[in-house]
């Protein structure tokens, strides 16, 4: 069974960055087969890691809905089939994108089918990289149930972390195994004046990510992060932390 990493935080936190940074840790140190799974609804890691998304889970869903299955086959065994094709195979990291909600209604459909197809393949992986949507609800859907690593991202601010402290309780009262529980926080290089938030939360502090003029020009320029240098602030920040955890 893969080991399962779970990213959690607020939108614009960095937090699908950090995923990428973690997947480039893996693929750099030869760690192991790594499937990486954009659970956020507004889905974004593919542009980290450089991938073009041919379909989602979500538009998938969609078809089948609108009835575009081939005469005389049962939807579901269509619906193997086309998760099987959503799944973007590379060298280096396989990805699984969910997509939006297409209209109205409940998202917890997509979801439980995401859930069920992770289940299977699982066991081709040694690394699951789950980028999880922001803020609290997608706790609530238990996306992966077991969580080895838990990595909550916050801004350098009290509110940040007060939510990424809400997020970690969360999951915690519904249940979910959780082995470690980390708190990595962006955007500064000081975190003296939050150590009473950081204390409050109960997460462990895993290190801080500075701000990084080139994250930007790449994300201006649309080149993933992936193929940041060594030199990058933001890389050698994130090698610094990812060396601490039970990789």
């Amino acid at each position: 069974m893969a080991k399962h990493i779970a990213m959690a935080g607020k939108g614009g936190t960095g937090k699908t960055t950090i995923a990428a940074f973690l997947i480039k840790y893996i693929i750099d140190r030869k760690k192991g087969a790594t499937l990486a799974v954009d659970a956020d609804s507004n889905a974004n890691l593919n542009e980290a890691l450089g991938y073009d998304v041919p379909n989602t889970i979500s538009s998938i869903l969609v078809d089948i809905k609108k009835g575009n299955v081939p005469a005389g086959m049962p939807k579901e065994t269509y619906l193997q089939l086309e998760l099987h094709r959503a799944l973007i195979e590379t060298d280096y990291v396989d990805l699984l994108v969910m997509g939006g909600p297409q209209g109205p209604g409940c998202y917890c459909f997509p979801n439980d089918i995401l859930k069920r197809h992770l289940a299977t393949l699982d066991k081709s992986y040694d690394y699951l990289v789950v980028d999880n949507e922001a803020g609290l609800e997608h706790i609530s859907r238990r996306t992966i149930e077991d969580v080895d690593i838990m990595l909550v991202v916050s801004d350098a601010t009290a509110k940040g972390v007060r939510t990424a402290g809400r997020i970690y309780s969360l999951a915690k009262s519904l249940n979910i195994r959780i082995s470690d529980a980390y708190l990595i926080i962006t955007k500064t290089s000081d975190v003296a004046p939050l150590h009473k938030e950081i204390e409050a939360s109960g997460l462990k502090l895993l290190g801080v990510m500075p701000n990084d003029p080139m994250i930007l020009d790449f994300d201006l320029k649309g080149k993933p992060m992936l193929d940041l240098p060594a030199e990058s602030p933001a890389v050698q920040a994130t090698r610094e932390m990812f060396a601490k955890l039970p990789l």
